[in-house]
């Protein structure tokens, strides 16, 4: 369980001289197995913006777990299934349904075929998804004031403590199932070209069920000295939430700034600083991070 204190303990030095570069009112939230190990709270709640996705990605395999869904049924465009859509292979474009490429082709990031996973899950259950989303993932993980205010590939509001309690699951899955959050974090059809948002073309853009997944991208949002096996995302709100298992580690980020060139240049160096100054030091958690 994530520890809590009435005042959140101080991040490491060089991570807060960091984040003081990042223009607006951040708060970042950096976490190991057992729990916080520091954090900035500004005490706001965040659009999450695309960082929604895990959370909506996660909702789609706790349904398929629990026998409500099928990764492998019919979703999305001709030929296409719940799983292309989750991995972005589905090939409809961004914003709309229109068919840009086979299914299982191409890496085409696309918001739209998010939002048509979460409609296929409720048309089998017969629920919004909002109550999917709040029965399934939102209160099991003890995210008490996360809510979705808009589409559920972008639409996620939070403060950093939820979106700590979600990285401290995914990397010591305690609720979840390792079997669900492997199949987030686990590369789905590999070897898919595309282009990752804000850092151009990809020979081999990455992606499990939900989740970005590392590997040899450069340039990218994590830090140079993340492990190819790093999973998470990033937001066009400002937001991101790396879960880097070899490290031992994950840090989110939650911004009142929109994603820019200011995120591209510091998003890594605070992650590198977080990383170095980390990894393999604190066995235990400190108190931090109310949410």
């Amino acid at each position: 369980m994530i520890h809590h204190a009435t005042q959140p303990a101080d991040l490491a030095a060089d991570v807060l001289v960091q984040l003081k570069h990042w223009p607006g009112a951040p708060s970042l939230a950096v976490v190991g197995p057992e729990g916080v190990l520091g954090c900035h709270d500004e005490g706001r709640v965040y659009r999450l913006a695309s960082v929604t996705k895990l959370l909506t990605a996660l909702t789609l395999l706790v349904a398929t777990e629990q026998g409500d869904a099928s990764l492998d049924a019919p979703a999305g465009p001709p030929n296409s299934t719940l799983r292309h859509l989750l991995a972005h292979a589905s090939g409809i474009g961004f914003e709309e349904e229109k068919v840009r490429a086979t299914p299982g082709a191409r890496r085409i990031y696309s918001n739209r075929g998010i939002d048509l996973a979460a409609e296929y899950l409720s048309a089998q259950t017969g629920r919004p998804f909002e109550s999917e989303l709040s029965e399934r993932v939102l209160k099991p993980l003890g995210m008490d004031r996360t809510s979705l205010a808009g589409p559920p590939s972008k639409g996620g509001m939070a403060p950093i403590g939820d979106i700590a309690r979600l990285a401290q699951e995914l990397l010591r899955p305690r609720i979840l199932t390792n079997s669900v959050v492997d199949a987030l974090s686990s590369v789905e059809f590999q070897g898919l070209a595309g282009i990752l948002p804000g850092f151009g073309r990809h020979w081999d853009n990455s992606w499990g069920l939900g989740a970005e997944v590392r590997g040899t991208k450069e340039p990218h949002w994590t830090s140079p000295h993340n492990s190819p096996v790093t999973f998470g995302h990033f937001g066009m709100a400002g937001s991101f939430l790396w879960v880097d298992r070899e490290a031992d580690l994950a840090c989110a980020a939650l911004s009142t700034v929109d994603f820019g060139p200011w995120a591209a240049r510091l998003w890594p160096e605070t992650s590198s600083a977080v990383l170095k100054c980390y990894r393999d030091r604190f066995p235990h958690p400190t108190p931090a991070c109310s949410s």
